[in-house]
């Protein structure tokens, strides 16, 4: 399957799930632990970022959209005081918090969030997500592995 194939079914994909913009504000009663069952793991480098840059009060929002050079793209928002919406999760690990919604999440499940440091950029990733074909040299998009 060429390269553009891909990137179209993707984006179908993607699009067909009826994303919509939510606001959010973080509660208590939502919030699930950070354990391999969820689907989406923190390392300690996310972990001890995420406490440093907010406290308890903020979030990491993950989404994941259309675009990229490979079909989708992982979007990272700092998001303060936000309450998930219905199909959204919080993931808690030792305080840190991230909020992903369901449809986000089914592209990520077994994946890592990291952060990373390096002479030209310090930034939160996605690494070892299984449910990635392929991706680009940046780590900032992927094509979704499709079981045909």
């Amino acid at each position: 399957m060429s390269n553009l194939v891909k990137i179209l079914t993707n984006r179908r994909i993607l699009l067909s799930a009826g994303k919509s913009a939510k606001i959010c504000r973080l509660s208590s009663t939502a919030v699930e632990t950070s354990e391999p069952d969820h689907g989406l793991l923190l390392s300690e480098s996310a972990v001890k970022r995420l406490k440093e840059l907010g406290g308890g009060n903020s979030c990491l929002r993950i989404t994941v959209e259309g675009g990229g050079c490979s079909g989708f793209q992982y979007k990272f928002d700092l998001v303060e005081d936000a309450v998930p919406a219905e199909d959204e999760r919080i993931i808690d690990k030792d305080g840190a918090k991230v909020l992903i919604d369901e449809t986000s999440l089914e592209y990520l499940k077994g994946s890592t969030v990291d952060y990373h440091r390096e002479l030209i950029r310090a930034a939160f990733r996605i690494v070892n997500n299984p449910q990635a074909d392929t991706g680009c040299s940046c780590g900032a998009s992927f094509s979704v592995k499709l079981d045909l």
